[in-house]
């Protein structure tokens, strides 16, 4: 009887494993090369997911796309949503979880996101997609550093066949740490907590704005760093994260302090979110989804202007 007993455990243990080893991320980095790319393309485990949207000059994924990777254009797909009369909001929990499923993307599956890499607004699209799989307890992401440029620089392959992705089932575990609301925004200063606008220095003096914003201007006790600074566009890489804190320094913001980004529609947001909480490591950093957007709205919301 004891035998049947263990080698019953064996067999659990041998399942159990099994499972681990199918839910096993495949990398802990927040950016991953060409090279790494390469080397793990045929795992099963891994799906691709290719966020170029189409424009003027055609479709970039049928032009040729990284073999095997899935379509999933970030204008077009559905990451963002207008919540209220709130532009770029992310949206409904059970609504992106669907979207995320119909890629054949499960619960067990890692994640790697390729946006062109052309610029650093472009990559905000790779970090804004990142982000959303993060507030939707998904860890195993990651994002290939260069996009698609970098692909093509290092001689990768490409493919033109379309791929159909089966629909499988995805669950959500939502992080409200990681979403800030205009709430949380209006009591930063109060509870200690860093404001830090990363849109364009004009945007932020109020000598200019976006179209999706009612007014001029930023929060009240914001710091500037740009989204720009976070990417260097002539080599295509994100920067390091030895630069990442001397940016954070430079705009008087402690070291693992608790910090708030904010753009106009948390397109920008996200690229700084991600360069202080996924590469220079801090985790006391959330981003507000609404921004400027959202903020600039309510007539009754302070704000300021430098210049």
């Amino acid at each position: 009887m004891r035998s049947y007993i263990l080698a019953g455990f064996a067999a659990l243990s041998l399942m159990v494993g099994a499972t681990a080893a199918r839910a096993e991320r495949l990398t802990e980095k927040p950016l991953v090369d060409t090279s790494w790319l390469a080397d793990h393309l045929e795992n099963p485990s891994l799906v691709v997911v290719d966020i170029r949207a189409p424009g003027k000059s055609g479709n970039p994924y049928t032009a040729g796309h990284i073999p095997g990777a899935v379509a999933a254009p970030y204008g077009k797909f559905g990451w963002r949503a207008k919540v209220g009369d709130v532009v770029g909001m992310l949206p409904p929990v059970d609504v992106i979880s669907e979207r995320v499923g119909s890629l054949g993307i499960d619960n067990d599956k890692q994640v790697v996101i390729v946006p062109a890499g052309v610029n650093s607004s472009d990559f905000a699209a790779a970090t804004r997609v990142y982000w959303t799989f993060k507030v939707l307890g998904h860890d195993a992401v990651t994002i290939l550093d260069g996009g698609q440029r970098a692909w093509v620089a290092a001689n990768g392959d490409t493919s033109t066949d379309i791929v159909a992705p089966q629909k499988v089932a995805f669950t959500a575990h939502y992080r409200p740490e990681l979403v800030a609301s205009a709430k949380d925004v209006a009591a930063a200063k109060s509870n200690g907590v860093a404001l830090i606008d990363a849109r364009p220095e004009a945007q932020f003096e109020g000598i200019s704005k976006s179209p999706v914003v009612a007014r001029f201007g930023a929060i009240p006790g914001a710091v500037n760093i740009s989204q720009s600074k976070f990417y260097d566009d002539k080599q295509g890489k994100f920067v390091a994260s030895d630069v990442i804190e001397q940016l954070a320094g430079k705009a008087g913001v402690s070291e693992n302090s608790k910090e708030i980004t904010y753009c106009n529609t948390g397109h920008w947001a996200s690229v700084a979110w991600f360069g202080l909480s996924e590469v220079a490591g801090n985790k006391n950093t959330r981003m507000y989804d609404g921004s400027m957007a959202d903020w600039a709205a309510d007539p009754s919301r302070d704000m300021v202007k430098t210049r």
